[in-house]
C-alpha cells in the first residue's frame, strides 16, 4: 500500500500501538475480571436434582446449641445496631432468597415459603446442616422474650432454595462430610446447580439473593462457573441486588490473596490474585461480603481478601436461630460444638440491610441499593482496600442519610475493573506515550500548514 501523507504515516502509526496494547500478555499472577455471558444463561432445568442423590448422614439431630440464655444482644447485633434501623424499616413486602442447606420452619420466621430443592425432593424447607437456618434467621428472625436475639429484617420474608448439603450425596458415592464448617467444601452441589438456584430465586420474586457458599481454585485455572456468572448477572438486571459470601481460608481456599501491589495500584488487587473465588469475583452484578470482628470491627482472619470484596459485616461469635426457634451460638463441628463464624454468617447481615433499604424505597434499583449500603460503610480511614472493601456497613446510615442515586448501572460496584484487567502495565505506557506522540505530531502540522491555510483563495463554501 501506498502512504500519500505524512498524515497517513501518523495513523498507521497509532495503529500499531494499539494493536500492542491488544495483545499485551497479563503479568504473572493476575486475572481477568470475570466477565458474564447471558448467552450462557440457563433457561431450560427443572427444579431438583441434575442426577440421583441419596441421603448419607443422619437428618434431624440438633446442629446448633448454645452455652447460655443468650438474654442481651450479640456483639454482632450491637455492632450493626439492628435496632435503631428498625425506626426507618423491618423489610415489610421484601422477598430474601436464601440459597443454601435449606430453612427449617419455626415461629421465629413471620414468613417463610420453600422455594424448591437441587438436592432431593423437598420443597427446600428441610434442613439437615443447620446452615441454611443459621443464614436465614441473622436475616429475618423475629424477636423472642426467651432472648436478646432478632435478625436485621423480621418482616421480610424468606423464599428457601436447597442447593448444597453435607447430608446428601450423589447415589452410589462415597459417604460426605460430617462438618457442617465446611459446606463450602465438601457439600453435595455444584456452581451450575448454584446458577438454577439463582435463576429459580429471580422467577420466584426474590428482591434479595444471599448466597452463603464459594466455589474457589488457584488463580489462572477455570471453575467452569460461566452459567453462574450468566445468573448473577440476570438477577443483577432484573433489579435484585446479590449479597455473596467472600469465603474462608479452609481447604481448598487456603491461600490468601495478597493484596493491593504497591508498584501498581491501578490494578486494585486484580494482578495479585492467588485463589479465585466465585461467586464472589463477579463483582459488577454482586455485593460480596468479607468479614470482621464483631467485637472491634478488626478485619476477621479467617476473611478472603480480593479486589472483588464490597464490603464487610460481622463473621465472629455470631447468634442467631436453631431448630427449634431458639437462640444459639454454637454450631456442631467434628469434634464437638463450635462457635458460628465465618463470612457465610456476614454476608446475611448485609442480605438483611437490602431488604431493609428495599422496603424503605420501594423500587428502588439494585445499583442503588448497593450505592446506599457502600457509600455509608465505614473504612478504617485508609480508603479502600481488598480485605473489607470500602467498610463495615452501618444500617442506621444506610437507610437515613441522603445518598445520590447511581448515575449508570454497575456504578456502586467493587474495585473498577482495571485497563485490559491487568493494571498498568508496559503495553499501557506504551499506548498512553503513542497516544500522546501522536496528537503532539498532529499539532505540529496543523501549526505548520496554518500560513499555506490563510493564504489559499477562499470560496462560497467557506462562509
Amino acid at each position: 500500500m501506498r502512504v500519500s501523507s505524512l498524515r497517513e504515516r501518523l495513523l498507521l502509526v497509532c495503529a500499531a500501538v494499539g494493536v500492542a496494547t491488544v495483545t499485551s500478555v497479563s503479568p504473572a499472577g493476575a486475572i481477568p475480571v470475570p466477565t458474564a455471558d447471558l448467552g450462557a444463561l440457563p433457561s431450560r432445568f427443572s427444579v431438583g436434582p441434575t442426577q440421583p442423590t441419596e441421603q448419607k448422614s443422619v437428618c434431624g439431630a440438633p446442629f446448633a446449641s448454645s452455652t447460655t440464655a443468650l438474654r442481651d444482644p450479640s456483639p454482632a447485633q450491637n455492632l450493626m445496631q439492628v435496632s435503631d434501623a428498625w425506626r426507618y424499616s423491618r423489610g415489610a413486602g421484601t422477598t430474601v432468597a436464601v440459597i443454601d442447606t435449606g430453612v427449617t420452619p419455626s415461629a421465629r420466621f413471620a414468613r417463610l415459603t420453600g422455594g424448591g430443592d437441587f438436592v432431593s425432593t423437598s420443597d427446600g424447607l428441610r434442613d439437615c446442616d443447620g446452615h441454611g437456618t443459621l443464614v436465614a434467621g441473622i436475616i429475618a428472625g423475629r424477636p423472642s422474650a426467651r432472648d436478646g436475639f432478632a435478625g436485621v429484617a423480621p418482616d421480610a420474608a424468606i423464599l428457601s432454595i436447597r442447593q448444597t448439603s453435607l447430608a446428601y450425596a450423589a447415589k452410589g458415592s462415597s459417604s460426605s462430610s460430617q462438618d457442617p464448617s465446611k459446606i463450602a467444601a465438601s457439600s453435595y452441589g455444584t456452581v451450575q446447580t448454584l446458577a438454577y438456584a439463582v435463576v429459580t430465586a429471580v422467577r420466584r420474586g426474590a428482591d434479595v439473593i444471599n448466597i452463603s457458599e464459594i466455589a474457589c481454585a488457584p488463580a489462572g485455572s477455570s471453575i467452569d462457573d460461566r452459567a453462574l456468572g450468566a445468573a448473577v448477572r440476570y438477577a443483577h438486571s432484573r433489579g435484585v441486588v446479590v449479597v455473596v459470601a467472600a469465603g474462608n481460608l479452609v481447604d481448598p481456599c487456603k491461600t490468601q490473596n495478597a493484596g493491593i501491589n504497591p508498584a501498581n495500584p491501578s490494578a486494585g488487587g486484580w494482578d495479585t490474585v492467588s485463589t479465585a473465588v466465585s461467586p464472589a469475583y463477579f463483582s459488577r452484578y454482586v455485593l460480596t461480603v468479607g468479614g470482621v470482628v464483631s467485637e472491634t470491627g478488626a478485619p476477621s482472619p479467617i476473611s478472603i481478601h480480593g479486589p472483588w470484596v464490597s464490603v464487610a459485616a460481622p463473621a465472629t461469635g455470631i447468634v442467631s436461630i436453631g431448630a427449634r426457634g431458639e437462640a444459639v451460638d454454637r454450631q456442631q463441628g467434628e469434634k464437638g460444638p463450635i462457635t458460628i463464624d465465618g463470612t457465610s454468617f456476614a454476608a446475611p447481615y448485609v442480605a438483611g440491610l437490602a431488604a431493609l433499604i428495599k422496603s424503605r424505597f420501594p423500587g428502588i434499583s439494585a445499583d442503588d441499593v448497593i450505592r446506599r449500603i457502600t457509600s455509608s460503610a465505614h473504612s478504617s480511614g485508609s480508603g479502600r482496600d481488598t480485605a473489607t472493601g470500602f467498610g463495615v456497613i452501618d444500617p442506621v446510615a444506610a437507610l437515613s442519610d441522603q445518598i445520590a442515586p447511581a448515575a449508570a448501572p454497575g456504578a456502586a460496584r467493587a474495585l473498577p475493573a482495571p485497563p485490559r484487567e491487568s493494571g498498568t502495565d508496559t503495553a499501557t505506557v506504551v499506548a498512553a506515550a503513542g497516544t500522546g506522540v501522536c496528537l503532539a505530531v498532529g499539532l505540529a502540522w496543523w501549526l505548520l500548514t496554518i500560513p499555506r491555510r490563510r493564504l489559499r483563495r477562499l470560496t462560497e463554501d467557506d462562509y
